[in-house]
């Protein structure tokens, strides 16, 4: 529903914002990755996801769209809910997670408290699969240096192109880096 959120922060604490927009506070739960790369900033930006309950809307936002997306992918395991994502996350980057699902290493998420063998065991196995849908982060890739290009590359991404097509698409641009995401979409779906 909301994409992102950006405004002066009125109270900030390790789990939690306050987001003044326009004269709204907006309550959002954040991890410690988000936290930290926040500092001191009066403002922010942050990438949000709305979790919409019986009882509260509860907005959470990330300091990047990688950590939102594997919240995302996080909340589809059963078992693991909004708050075990969070604590997950502000355990462990996204980076840190892929490497742990890709080296199949159970004990590094048995590290965070709350999460068990089994529990451990099953985000393992279920985001084993779905491990090429995140989105690249700290990728060498010709894309991961250009902020355009990292746009373009998740809005491809998003209307269900294929990461691996969609970078190929990307690379076969001429001078990425003088383009504006529009253009880079324009042409890289003439690339397909």
């Amino acid at each position: 529903m909301f994409a992102f959120i950006e405004g002066a922060i009125a109270y900030r604490s390790p789990s939690l914002l306050y987001i003044n927009v326009g004269g709204v506070g907006y309550e959002v739960h954040i991890t410690l990755q988000t936290y930290d790369s926040l500092g001191d900033a009066p403002a922010v930006k942050l990438f949000t996801h709305l979790q919409v309950r019986e009882d509260a809307w509860v907005l959470y936002g990330f300091a990047t769209e990688e950590e939102r997306a594997t919240f995302r992918l996080l909340l589809g395991i059963n078992g693991v809910g909004a708050a075990t994502a969070r604590l997950i996350l502000s355990s462990l980057s996204a980076e840190e997670l892929r490497r742990a699902i890709t080296a199949n290493d159970h004990k590094t998420l048995e590290k965070i408290k709350g999460i068990g063998a089994k529990t451990a065991q099953r985000i393992l196995l279920e985001l084993q699969g779905k491990e090429m849908k995140m989105p690249a982060g700290s990728s060498t890739t010709a894309t991961a240096h250009n902020t355009a290009s990292n746009d373009a590359l998740i809005a491809l991404v998003n209307l269900g192109i294929a990461k691996n097509m969609a970078e190929n698409a990307l690379k076969k641009i001429p001078n990425p880096e003088s383009l504006t995401v529009e253009e880079l979409l324009k042409q890289a779906l003439r690339n397909l």
